[in-house]
């Protein structure tokens, strides 16, 4: 079944950006390739109930299994040692790259407290858009009373655009709520 935003992209936002940037063929409008959603152990990396529990929020939140990365060499001064877990990341792509992407527009984005808009001036310089979260309890799916701790996370948004007008006109075309400012 064909996503809600991945339709609404193809037959609304693709003429619209064809008409904007003046494209020639409908290959050259930016799209959306991945949702990389990432988090970061910290002191939790130490408990594995923790880690358990970390990797099963995420899992609910993108709809998909996320995996345990794991460092690649020992930091003594930051109390690393060598394969040691040190965060947890899910790429998404394809449906539930859109399914993810319409609830966190839709759903997530709007619940935050006292919010105002994301920061628009998070472009990376191709069009790529990244976005910080501190809690995981805007997301629907998360049960207020199973969480032990609050952990945020970072949600990157990666795009064929050739340059940030490109991929904010892509963003806001799909509902992105950006700051005016």
């Amino acid at each position: 079944m064909t996503q809600r935003l991945k339709s609404f992209y193809l037959k609304e936002i693709v003429p619209k950006l064809m008409n904007e940037f003046h494209y020639k063929n409908t290959h050259q409008v930016p799209e959306v390739k991945k949702v990389v959603v990432n988090r970061g152990l910290g002191e939790a990396s130490q408990n594995a109930k923790t880690l358990d529990s970390s990797l099963k929020e995420i899992s609910v939140i993108a709809g998909q299994r996320g995996i345990i990365t794991r460092s690649k060499k020992a930091i003594a001064g930051f109390k690393v040692r060598e394969n040691m877990a040190v965060g947890i990341s899910v790429t998404l792509r394809g449906e539930r790259m859109y399914a993810f992407l319409d609830r966190l527009i839709n759903l997530a984005l709007p619940r935050i407290r006292d919010f105002q808009g994301i920061n628009p001036k998070s472009f990376d310089g191709k069009g790529n858009y990244s976005i910080g979260l501190e809690e995981q309890l805007m997301f629907p799916e998360i049960n207020y009373d199973a969480i032990d701790q609050m952990e945020g996370m970072d949600i990157s948004i990666v795009t064929n655009s050739k340059s940030n007008a490109e991929g904010k006109a892509l963003l806001t075309a799909l509902g992105m709520p950006f700051k005016l400012n």
